[in-house]
């Protein structure tokens, strides 16, 4: 059995609505209980945790509408993360939020194998309790994320309405958000459209994944906009229109121009020089993440209501292998090379 339940807890309860029919029992847990991970939450279920209709399920049951669903979870492990005294570049800061330009290798808040080094414990050293708590204990002032690797503007609120308000606009899709990526291929349009659903990977864990055809897949759209060409690599700027995880690396695969070095989505980990130019035999790694940065945010201000727009530069390691590309492989006219 699943150990670490609370003793004498009583098991939290739902009712599958008219949405939600169809969903896997895991997907249904994981938007129900966003402080646990997927991973978490799928051992509750075969460790005994959960009950549909009084009867154990597996994470892949397909849920049935006014079906009642008991959930009895272990408690959050390391309630809050430990204040550390790591340096942060801030872009903006009031008493309401602050904005920080996260590096990339930086988890955001803790979680299983990253209890230190993370975004919360940099931020909780720098403001204190001056964080919202509507994230729960181990997310303090946490309003959105980025990937370990991804760089980039993320939000942080001081309290706890400027956490709802900055929350209630992501809900209402009306925070603009920009990213810079650096991809393994040149997209064929000048602009593109992405409009595909995204669910859970049927075969691997920790990756998502496009899902047509599963009723618990998500909907996902992302505008993109190549600023770039050279040989056989691009720079895009992606505007996610939803939030879904992983949804700009998906989406970029998807049309055939990874994220460079995305080793989930695109099959490299790393790049070296010798690499970007060819017939050099150098093996200098240049870049051992995926090209990807959180470069704009654009939202009104919870207090005053002002648009504000925040911009994080571009990083030292992608802002070299642009410049590797520019010198050593410049695009072509005839778009030989791609």
């Amino acid at each position: 059995m699943m150990t670490g339940f609370p003793p004498d807890t009583e098991p939290m309860r739902l009712v599958v609505g008219p949405a939600e029919v169809g969903w896997r029992l895991d997907a249904f847990l994981v938007l129900h209980f966003p402080a646990y991970s997927r991973v978490v939450l799928r051992r509750v279920i075969t460790g005994g945790g959960v009950l549909v209709d009084e009867k154990g399920a597996k994470p892949s049951y397909r849920l049935k509408q006014g079906q009642l669903v008991s959930v009895t979870l272990p408690e959050v492990p390391r309630e809050c993360p430990k204040p550390e005294p790591i340096a942060l570049d801030v872009l903006y800061d009031d008493d309401w939020l602050a904005v920080v330009n996260k590096p990339p290798g930086m988890v955001v808040h803790p979680a299983r194998g990253h209890w230190s080094g993370t975004l919360a414990g940099a931020i909780q050293h720098r403001y204190g309790g001056r964080l919202s708590s509507l994230g729960g204990p181990n997310r303090p002032g946490i309003v959105h994320r980025l990937d370990r690797d991804t760089s980039g503007a993320i939000l942080v609120a001081k309290h706890d309405l400027a956490h709802r308000g900055l929350a209630e606009q992501f809900a209402a899709r009306t925070v603009d958000k920009e990213y810079l990526a650096i991809t393994a291929g040149v997209p064929d349009r000048d602009a593109d459209w992405v409009d595909q659903p995204i669910g859970l990977h049927p075969q691997q864990r920790e990756k998502m994944a496009i899902r047509r055809h599963d009723p618990a897949a998500r909907a996902a759209q992302t505008l993109f906009r190549v600023e770039r060409r050279f040989l056989g690599f691009a720079m895009v700027s992606a505007f996610p229109k939803t939030g879904r995880t992983h949804q700009i690396r998906i989406h970029l695969a998807h049309i055939g121009c990874p994220v460079l070095c995305d080793r989930q989505y695109g099959g490299r980990a790393e790049i070296t020089r010798g690499e970007l130019i060819r017939g050099l035999p150098d093996e200098d790694v240049v870049l051992s993440r995926q090209a990807l940065h959180a470069h704009r945010l654009s939202f009104n201000h919870p207090g005053t209501g002002d648009r504000i727009t925040v911009e994080a530069p571009l990083p030292s390691d992608m802002q070299h292998v642009l410049e590797l590309l520019a010198r050593h492989r410049p695009w072509r006219r005839d778009g030989a090379g791609r």
